[in-house]
C-alpha cells in the first residue's frame, strides 16, 4: 500500500469537508437489520460536504494504450504484443510515482493535463480492475472451475456490472443508488435527489427509494412544452398548469400528476438554483464532456441553495468500443477527456472544494492486447483514474500486468485476467464519501471476497477516509 505524507496544505485543505455533526441512520434498504448496523456503523463520518463524480468511458477504453510501460525491456514487450498500436516510446508522457514497482511508466501523449495532475499528487492510476464475483486464477479459467461475471466481454452486461457490483446477476439498483438511499438523510432538501445524472436514466444512481434526477449540460430539462413562450408552448404550459390544479378521483390520474408537477417544480428549483450562483470564472472547452462536467461544478456551486451535503453525480463519455481507427479515436477521446478532467479539477479549486470532491472513471472493459488489424476488441482488466484533493495522489494502486502474451494473466487473445475487483475500488470510494465499513456489503454484495473490514486487507488505500 502507498504511503501517504501529509502537509499543513492536507490539513487546511480539508476544512470545506470537516463534519459540523452526525446524522441519524435509517433506510429501509438496511430493513431488519438497521438496528445492529447503527451499533456497529460510523456511517456519515466523512465529513460536512462531499460530492462523487462517476465518468463512464462507454464502449471499453483501451487503458493500456492511456498507462503504458516506458523502460526499455517492458516497453520493448509491449510494442510486440502490441504491434501496429504500439504508441512510440518517446511520445510517452513520463510520469513518477512515488511508490516504485521498478518500472518507469508513461501516458498517451494526448493527456498532458492528467501528466500534470498526477504529478502534483492530485491524481492516480487503479491497475488491472475488472468485475470479479471472486477471486480467480488462470488455470481455474482454463479447467472451467471459476465463477465468473454474467455476460463476460458484453458491452451491456459489463456496463451494468460496474453500476451495480453485483456481476453474477442482472439487477435494477446500483452502488451509487443504495449509498443515497443510506446517506440521503444528510441532505436537508430533497426536492433535487442526491443523485444527479448527466449521462441520462442509468442503474448505478437507482437505488430502493432514491432515483437519479436527470439533467443536461444547460441545467434541469423540465416537460416538453411547457415554459415555452411561442404560441404552441404557451398553450401547453396553461394546459399543464390547469390540470396540475385539478383533484382528480381516479387514482391513476392523481398520481400522475403529482409526478408531473414534482417534476416541474424540481426542475424549477434547480434552475433557480443554478443562475443565483452565477459563471465561474473557469474556462470549459466546447466538448460535450467538458460542458457536462461545468453543468457538475455549477451544481456544487449550488449545493446550499440545494440543501446537500452529499451529491452523486453519473457522467458519460461514449466512442470507446474502438473495433476500428483505434489511433485517432482514442487520441481524441482521450484529449476530450484530459481537458475536461484539468478544467474541472481547477473549477473546484475555484470553488474552494477540491478536496470534498472525488472523480473516478469506470469503462465496460479494457481492450485486447492484441490488433484486430486497426483496432482491439472485448478484453477484460483495465485501468482507471481518480481524481481530487483527497486523493493520495502521485501513485498506482494495484497491480500493472506485463503487457506481453502467454503471462500467468493472459488469457489468450490479448484478454488480461483482473488482479484488482471492482469491489475493492468501489469500497475505498464508498468508505470515503461516508459508508461504515459494517454496511459495505449492503453496498458491494461481493466485498467479503476482497476485503477485510476488520483487518483492511485488500485494502487499495487511494482515499484518505
Amino acid at each position: 500500500m502507498a504511503k501517504h505524507k501529509y502537509s499543513r496544505r492536507d490539513f487546511l485543505g480539508a476544512a470545506p469537508c470537516l463534519a459540523l455533526g452526525t446524522t441519524t441512520l435509517f433506510s429501509s434498504l438496511i430493513n431488519l437489520r438497521a438496528m445492529n448496523s447503527l451499533m456497529g456503523s460510523t456511517a456519515m463520518v466523512g465529513g460536512e460536504y462531499k460530492a462523487l463524480v462517476c465518468i463512464l468511458l462507454s464502449g471499453g477504453n483501451d487503458s493500456y494504450n492511456m498507462i503504458i510501460p516506458r523502460s526499455d525491456n517492458e516497453y520493448n514487450e509491449y510494442a510486440a504484443v502490441r504491434s501496429n498500436l504500439a504508441i512510440p516510446q518517446n511520445d510517452l508522457l513520463p510520469i513518477n510515482p512515488n511508490t516504485t514497482d521498478g518500472r518507469d511508466y508513461g501516458l498517451h501523449p494526448s493527456m498532458t493535463g492528467l501528466q500534470n495532475l498526477f504529478q502534483q499528487g492530485n491524481a492516480a492510476f487503479v491497475n488491472n480492475v475488472g468485475t470479479l464475483v471472486e477471486r480467480v486464477t488462470k488455470a481455474e479459467i482454463e479447467n472451467d472451475t471459476a465463477k465468473l461475471p454474467l455476460g463476460l466481454r458484453s458491452h451491456i452486461d459489463q456496463a451494468a456490472h460496474w453500476q451495480t457490483a453485483f456481476p453474477q446477476e442482472r439487477v435494477s439498483t446500483g452502488w451509487g443508488g443504495k449509498m443515497a438511499d443510506i446517506l440521503k438523510s444528510m441532505n436537508t432538501n430533497d426536492e433535487v435527489s442526491m443523485n444527479i445524472s448527466l449521462g441520462g436514466n442509468n442503474i448505478f444512481q437507482r437505488g430502493e427509494e432514491v432515483s437519479e434526477f436527470a439533467i443536461n449540460n444547460e441545467g434541469g430539462v423540465s416537460v416538453f412544452g411547457y415554459g415555452g413562450l411561442d404560441p404552441f408552448t404557451s398553450l401547453m404550459t396553461a394546459d399543464i398548469s390547469s390540470m396540475n390544479n385539478k383533484l382528480y378521483e381516479d387514482v391513476f390520474k392523481d398520481s400522475y400528476k403529482g409526478v408531473l408537477k414534482r417534476s416541474i417544480d424540481s426542475n424549477e428549483f434547480f434552475n433557480e438554483a443554478i443562475e443565483n450562483v452565477g459563471n465561474l470564472n473557469t474556462q470549459f472547452s466546447g466538448t460535450n464532456l467538458s460542458k457536462d462536467l461545468r453543468m457538475v461544478a455549477q451544481s456544487i456551486a449550488a449545493r446550499n441553495t440545494l440543501g446537500a451535503k452529499r451529491q452523486i453525480f453519473f457522467v458519460q463519455l461514449g466512442g470507446f468500443d474502438t473495433h476500428d481507427d483505434l489511433g485517432n479515436q482514442h487520441a481524441n477521446l482521450l484529449n476530450n477527456l484530459d481537458n475536461a478532467l484539468s478544467e474541472f479539477y481547477a473549477a473546484t479549486e475555484e470553488l474552494g472544494v477540491s478536496d470534498c470532491v472525488t472523480t473516478y472513471t469506470i469503462s465496460d472493459f479494457a481492450r485486447t492486447l492484441t490488433s484486430n488489424g486497426n483496432g482491439t476488441d472485448h478484453a477484460w482488466g483495465g485501468n482507471t483514474i481518480v481524481m481530487g484533493g483527497a486523493v493520495r495522489g502521485k501513485e498506482m494502486y494495484g497491480e500493472y500486468p506485463i503487457i506481453a502474451a502467454n503471462t500467468n494473466l493472459e488469457l489468450g487473445g490479448g484478454v488480461l485476467l483482473p488482479t484488482t475487483s471492482t469491489d475493492q475500488y468501489f469500497a475505498e470510494i464508498a468508505l470515503w464519501f461516508g459508508i461504515s465499513p459494517n454496511d459495505l456489503s449492503l453496498i458491494l454484495p461481493n466485498i467479503d471476497n476482497f476485503y477485510n473490514i476488520n483487518t483492511e486487507e485488500g485494502r487499495l488505500g487511494f482515499l484518505d477516509y
